[in-house]
């Protein structure tokens, strides 16, 4: 079974930066597409930024140059490097690993708050 864990939210400024970090337990190689999603009050969840399985990177609009994802595969951890940070970046930030096999092996972390506040 995989277990994955946020952690680095928290309370920041406008401008202000967070990294956030998710640690998967048990078995996750390198095919697994990971990364993270947010989910704001009263809106539904959306993509943040993705490593596909074949190793591309994808990023939501909104964060295109202000956030970063990176994935340390030696750790079985995926990155969330967040500046510039915005009003609008208010959200619960989750981690996903998937992999697109039969069936298919979807796996969701907990979530971890992120609060822009001045």
């Amino acid at each position: 079974q995989v277990q994955l864990v946020e952690s680095g939210g928290g309370l920041v400024q406008p401008g202000g930066s967070l990294r956030l970090s998710c640690a998967a337990s048990g078995s996750i190689s390198s095919r697994y597409a990971m990364g993270w999603y947010r989910q704001a009050p009263g809106k539904q969840r959306e993509l943040v930024a993705v490593f596909t399985s074949g190793g591309i990177i994808n990023y939501a609009d909104s964060v295109k140059g202000r956030f970063t994802i990176s994935r340390d595969n030696a750790k079985n951890t995926v990155y969330l490097q967040m500046n510039s940070l915005k009003f609008e970046d208010t959200a619960v930030y989750y981690c996903r690993a998937f992999l697109a096999s039969l069936p298919p092996k979807d796996y969701w972390g907990q979530g971890t708050q992120v609060t822009v506040s001045s």
